[in-house]
């Protein structure tokens, strides 16, 4: 929100089957029909050097995350090595919270759910309200695997966004042994990154062990003013408990301080270059732009930057964002052949999101400026409770997932002086603001699934199952003071309150997997997912709450008439799959199609002179897709991957209500995702030195409905290499590392906020790419 405070107001259409291959090629088979009943924390591992990927999951083991520069977010590690997978950001670690973009077959970070050991997180896109970022809930040394579910995801997992696919995160366990491990990064702009651990081993005869870690990332902006500071707390505990099971304790705290860089149009790139951001400390500049944006009159010196997009040239924008998250799960086997999982789990966020707003005017000292900060608060509570329940040639999953949600965001104002603007980051107070307006929400969510695993014979399995779903959120607006604030310049805030249900009591799963000949497997899966409805602030579009209407025409009355017409998208997903592998050779290939049903999407609508804020069923869509990839390791240690991706997502109505008129958009592919992607990968490991190498192409990608703007396509590329020293008195592993991100120092467009415009290029919500920045690592364990 913060950075995006004035292209709110003027935008109103903006918003927003297991087979892992390891490096080594070697394989550790699982046959289903001989699957074992082990409490989760056994079952759930992937840390292992020897595990498979199956059907249609993909996984990312730890061997695959330490060939990246250490801290860097694993949703980027997937995107850089993961066919069907594309992740876009502004800065190389991929963290900051507001830029990054993940988009798997076509669905993006809010249509795809996510667990941590269980725990659901919700949506990752920035100012979440039902979850956590995994780049804030877990520092990415303690990640020890991940698995990706490109096909309609998993029943069991507690997800009500999920509308294709679901990742799921894995931690390591506290070692048996006492010790720790420490790292210390340095690279470009100033950055650097400490990472330590202690694990306790096992303090007594029940086997009590937990660990502690810290982790720290700061680094300058590599443009303009700032810096973002990152840390970070993980503390786990593992109880067992006889031999029937375990408890498991967790803790997480985090707390980002970030400046933000600015999102530009594509034309902003163009004319003014990758280095085109807010305008701190320069503040008599940002003072002359701000009355830019009042009269309508474009300085000199942004020749060809029209007055819509002056208003994106704020003094600056940041945010600090706290998090707190706990969880106990009890994993045990009741009888020989039932093992039940419980997980609790509790999360508290708060925060700033601060961004000088050049359409509002400062009452005391007449500055054409003021800062909007938006105090975000964030609670949930929920649980998630199953059974497995092994029968003869029956495996039968069931159970069920509660949460409540409370959310609330009032935005402040505050005023800038004369000589001197506001102070960013500065833990600013309610005592010291004036109150804009207020948003409250409060969220019952309630998930049931069953399904059965069949196997028919060995090796094929066939599983069928459901799950229902039910969310019920009412909120909005519980505050608007505009009218009393006239001296501020405020504008329409879009206030509007009310309840949304999504429901569905039958939403079917169907999955087959055949193992044959050794090396060959073919799956197919089958599902129908629905995606309740999402809410943020009422200025910010893309839900059936926010930037609806106008002060003509009220955003109540608008919200009012979309609960008589808006339904919960749906998505019908099919994959046929086929996979190889052997000592030299993986190989995979899938075709996938999904129908989609009731598209959601805010635009504008009404007649002529009357046009307002909307958020409609824009009808239905198709998506039909293929991805192929291949991994040769033709001596020991070398391995060759390469991967193609093809996606043609059209829209399939022809109308679609705009301005007070229709514009036609009938076969017209779908934004942000690139039709086609490329990537290869070349490791090789001897004796204890790495080397990895990786390129992606990325096609161009529509940012319109109507597809009359791209971006452009580029290629990116990363080079990281290692080497282990081994022991040195009482350090083990001693481990040096060297990395460069953007090698080739590529210039191009990669993070997107938010939703497309319509049509035009007047949408400030695209991100360049970090330039070439080069890291060295030094760790060790003891």
């Amino acid at each position: 929100m913060s950075a995006t405070l004035a292209a709110d107001v003027k935008k109103p259409e903006k918003s927003t089957t297991k087979h892992i291959v390891t490096s080594t090629g070697k394989q550790k088979t699982t046959h289903a029909g001989t699957a074992t009943l082990k409490p989760s924390s056994e079952t759930l591992q992937v840390s292992s050097a020897r595990v498979r990927t199956h059907g249609a999951e993909q996984a990312i083991t730890r061997d695959t995350l330490n060939k990246f520069v250490s801290g860097t977010s694993p949703l980027q590690v997937l995107g850089q090595t993961t066919p069907g997978v594309n992740f876009g950001s502004d800065d190389a670690f991929g963290l900051d919270t507001y830029a990054n973009a993940l988009y798997v077959r076509g669905f993006n970070e809010s249509q795809i759910g996510f667990t941590l050991d269980g725990i659901p997180l919700g949506e990752q896109r920035y100012q979440v309200w039902n979850g956590l970022s995994i780049d804030q809930a877990q520092i990415q040394e303690n990640i020890s695997g991940m698995t990706l579910s490109q096909g309609a995801g998993a029943l069991e997992t507690p997800s009500a966004q999920t509308l294709g696919g679901a990742i799921a995160f894995t931690t390591s366990n506290p070692a048996d042994k006492a010790g720790g491990r420490v790292g210390q990064t340095f690279g470009s702009y100033n950055m650097f990154r400490t990472f330590a651990r202690v694990d306790s081993g096992v303090l007594n005869s029940t086997g009590t062990k937990f660990y502690v870690a810290y982790a720290r990332t700061a680094q300058n902006l590599w443009k303009g003013y700032g810096d973002q500071d990152d840390q970070q707390v993980n503390f786990k505990l593992v109880q067992p408990i006889k031999d029937i099971g375990s408890i498991t304790a967790v803790f997480d705290y985090s707390n980002f301080t970030q400046y933000a860089y600015m999102g530009l149009t594509k034309g902003m790139w163009e004319k003014l270059g990758r280095n085109t951001t807010y305008l701190k400390p320069n503040y008599a500049l940002a003072k002359e732009y701000a009355a830019g944006v009042h009269s309508g009159v474009v300085p000199p010196g942004l020749q060809g930057i029209t007055s819509s997009e002056l208003g994106d040239f704020a003094y600056d924008a940041a945010r600090v964002q706290r998090n707190y998250l706990s969880a106990i799960t009890g994993n045990f086997q009741i009888f020989p052949n039932v093992n039940m999982n419980t997980v609790a789990y509790a999360q508290v966020s708060s925060g700033n999101y601060d961004g000088t707003n050049p359409f509002l005017t400062s009452p005391s000292s007449g500055v054409p400026m003021a800062l909007g900060s938006g105090h975000i608060g964030v609670r949930r509570i929920g649980f998630t409770h199953g059974y497995k329940i092994k029968a003869g040639k029956n495996l039968i999953s069931t159970g069920l997932w509660y949460e409540n949600d409370s959310f609330s965001y009032p935005m402040r104002l505050y005023e800038d002086g004369v000589d001197a603007a506001h102070a960013s980051k500065s833990g600013l107070l309610a005592s010291q603001a004036t109150t804009w307006f207020d948003d409250e929400f409060s969220t019952n969510t309630f998930q049931f699934y069953l399904q059965d695993t069949y196997h028919i014979r060995p090796h094929m399995t066939f599983t069928a199952g459901f799950r229902s779903l039910l969310q019920d959120t009412h909120g909005g607006t519980s505050i608007d003071n505009s009218a009393s604030l006239s001296a501020w310049n405020v504008y329409y805030s879009h206030p509007a309150e009310g309840s949304m249900t999504a429901a569905n009591a039958f939403l079917p799963h169907f999955n087959y997997d055949y193992e044959f000949l050794r090396h060959h497997e073919i799956y197919i899966d089958i599902a129908e997912n629905m995606h309740a409805y999402d809410y943020n602030t009422q200025s910010s579009s893309g839900t059936a709450w926010g930037a609806l209407g106008t002060s003509a025409q009220s955003a109540q009355t608008v919200f009012n008439q979309n609960k008589k017409l808006l339904k919960p998208e749906r998505t019908w997903n099919y994959v046929i799959g086929y996979r190889y592998n052997s000592k030299f050779l993986s190989a995979s290939a899938d075709f996938y199609h999904t129908d989609y049903y009731n598209r959601l999407a805010a635009i504008t609508e009404g007649s002529t002179g009357n046009t307002y804020g909307a958020f409609v069923n824009v009808g239905r869509e198709t998506m039909n897709g293929a991805d192929v990839q291949a991994e040769i390791r033709p001596a020991k240690g070398l391995a060759f991957m390469n991967s193609f991706s093809w996606n043609d997502a059209q829209y399939e109505d022809s109308h679609l209500p705009y301005g007070g008129s229709t514009v036609n958009i009938k076969g017209k592919h779908q934004v942000y995702y690139p039709k086609f992607m490329y990537k290869t990968n070349v490791s090789y490991n001897y004796q204890r030195a790495t080397f990895n190498f990786n390129v992606t192409y990325t096609s161009s990608r529509y940012m319109t409905y109507t597809n009359d703007e791209k971006i452009p396509a580029y290629w990116s590329s990363n080079l990281n290499m290692s080497y282990d020293f081994g022991k040195i008195g009482f350090a083990q592993n001693i481990k040096s590392s060297f990395g460069i991100s953007n090698l080739f120092n590529k210039n191009y467009l990669a993070g997107v906020y938010g939703a497309a415009s319509v049509s035009g290029d007047n949408n400030a919500n695209l991100f360049v790419a970090a330039p070439r920045e080069f890291f060295g690592t030094i760790s060790a364990s003891f």
